[in-house]
């Protein structure tokens, strides 16, 4: 039981240091961020309201009373990756890795999430 933590944590924590990452990139350097979305097709006036939803879903994920919550927090972020990676795949900019990355922290999160549960 306590592997299962430890291993909770360790994926939790990387994959929130990676989300705070790119809600930092969001708020600050908008502009950038802008460019980006604008090469994948998507509207920029969504980077606030996405920056926002990550960081409510870190703290879903991070809160044990939500539980209802906490599960479409996992899946909002599982969608969010998922076409991440293919927007990233599809433009050719290398950034599919980091996409890949947070998909696995977010499954190996979830799977060990439901271990401590139980």
């Amino acid at each position: 039981m306590k592997r299962d933590k430890i291993i909770f944590y360790v994926a939790t924590g990387l994959l929130t240091l990676l989300m705070l990452f790119s809600v930092n990139m969001y708020f600050f350097k908008h502009d950038d961020v802008a460019q980006m979305f604008t090469s994948f097709g998507y509207p920029t006036y969504i980077i606030y309201p996405y920056a926002v939803a990550k960081l409510l879903g870190l703290f879903a994920i991070w809160n044990p009373n939500f539980k209802i919550i906490k599960e479409w927090a996992y899946a909002g972020f599982f969608f969010a990756f998922i076409l991440a990676f293919f927007a990233h795949y599809m433009i050719g900019d290398g950034g599919q890795t980091a996409a890949l990355v947070a998909l696995v922290l977010l499954i190996v999160s979830y799977i060990f999430n439901k271990k401590t549960q139980n």
